[in-house]
């Protein structure tokens, strides 16, 4: 199997996300965790020289969550340090990163055939955008515990945020995305190597 050429595109690393008494504040994994990962693939992904893309949500001003020029749509501190002009940057209102940007031209003129996907939320932009990238045929990579999750309560039930996550990383990882955690993605960045996942009738057998 040849080498992934990869792109990294980090989703929505926001502090509306890391507001305690926020409606959205990441559950689980841990939010200080996770982004501290985060911050280990960013700082890995500048070494290796894989182009990188952050994206940030972008609602009107007056919006209760990501409201333009508001303190909670910024990027968290820990990410922002780390900012530099090689970044591709990107502003979105939808869960994926890509119909409202330009982010899959990107893609093509690096010659990317892989992206890994880290941020938040798992339940919205993360599954948005891996979805969406089925139909371009770009392979996806989705980091366990750099991506997070938050409590769902609607007409149709009650699920924790642990649920919620762990769930979806089993459907990703049966077919949308190759799923791994932080630290084996990091060997694979090193080692050049692509990172494996399910399919669809394997995880449906349990094989």
């Amino acid at each position: 199997m040849s080498a992934p050429r990869r792109a990294l595109i980090v989703v929505d690393v926001q502090n509306d996300y890391f507001d305690a008494e926020g409606p959205l504040a990441i559950q689980y994994p841990p939010r200080d965790e996770s982004v501290a990962n985060i911050v280990r693939v960013l700082d890995a992904a500048q070494q290796a020289g894989v182009p990188t893309a952050v994206v940030q949500h972008q609602y009107p001003e007056g919006f209760p969550v990501f409201a333009e020029g508001s303190e909670g749509q910024k990027l968290h501190a820990d990410v922002e340090s780390r900012s530099h002009d090689g970044w591709k940057r990107a502003t979105k209102s939808v869960a994926s990163v890509f119909p409202e940007t330009d982010l899959a031209e990107w893609l093509k003129e690096n010659g990317v055939d892989t992206i890994t996907l880290v941020g938040y939320m798992t339940n919205n932009c993360i599954l948005g955008t891996a979805a969406d990238a089925e139909p371009m045929g770009v392979a996806v990579e989705v980091l366990s515990d750099s991506t997070g999750a938050v409590n769902l309560t609607n007409a149709q039930g009650s699920v924790p945020a642990q649920q919620v996550h762990e769930t979806l990383m089993t459907l990703l990882n049966s077919n949308f995305a190759a799923v791994s955690d932080t630290a084996t993605w990091l060997r694979a960045l090193e080692s050049g190597d692509p990172i494996e996942g399910s399919n669809l009738p394997a995880s449906a057998t349990g094989a």
